[in-house]
């Protein structure tokens, strides 16, 4: 794994290791940046279930003004804290140690791009979803990462399903405000 362009363009990324884990494939993250490529500089962005912290460092990377990583095990934490130092984009990340749910059930300044990828067939995503939602700015982007045999729902509030793009047995789905054309 590395961070393919921006700042730290080329840093080699660490992860955990077994079967428990389940990094993003690189082609998979180079089409979410695709579609991201012109929403990032300047903005907050959230990097849910956040594993090796590979999404957020590349959104920081390619000009994100603000990531929060949040993931419950340690392993990780751990591996997100070593990644941030070894690319050298300590600013602006902010490491939250804490359950998923729980972080999305506090009050929180507001995000513009929320990335969730919680481990597949848990029903982690269908909860995480609406809360996601209810703490994203109006102009947001909200992207799942699920299997394809993943229901996800159509709104989450205000937000509506937008585009959805399949990978092998990955598809990314995009959640936007109802109001809000992307």
């Amino acid at each position: 794994m590395r961070i393919i362009t921006g700042t730290a363009r080329g840093r080699r990324l660490i992860t955990l290791q077994g079967e428990a884990v389940r990094p993003t494939p690189e082609r998979v993250k180079e089409a979410l940046f695709s579609m991201l490529q012109f929403q990032l500089e300047g903005r907050r962005v959230l990097d849910l279930f956040a594993g090796s912290g590979q999404i957020g460092l590349e959104a920081l990377s390619r000009g994100a003004k603000e990531v929060v990583f949040v993931d419950a095990s340690r392993e990780s934490i751990s591996v997100v804290e070593k990644n941030i130092q070894s690319t050298g984009l300590s600013r602006g990340a902010k490491v939250v140690p804490m359950d998923s749910l729980l972080f999305l059930q506090r009050k929180t300044e507001p995000f513009d791009i929320a990335f969730l990828d919680p481990p597949y067939h848990t029903g982690l995503l269908q909860q995480a979803l609406p809360l996601t939602a209810a703490i994203m700015n109006r102009g947001g982007v909200i992207i799942a990462e699920h299997p394809v045999d993943d229901e996800v729902p159509e709104t989450l509030g205000d937000f509506v399903r937008g585009k959805e793009r399949r990978y092998g047995k990955i598809l990314l789905t995009v959640y936007h405000h109802k109001d809000v054309e992307l």
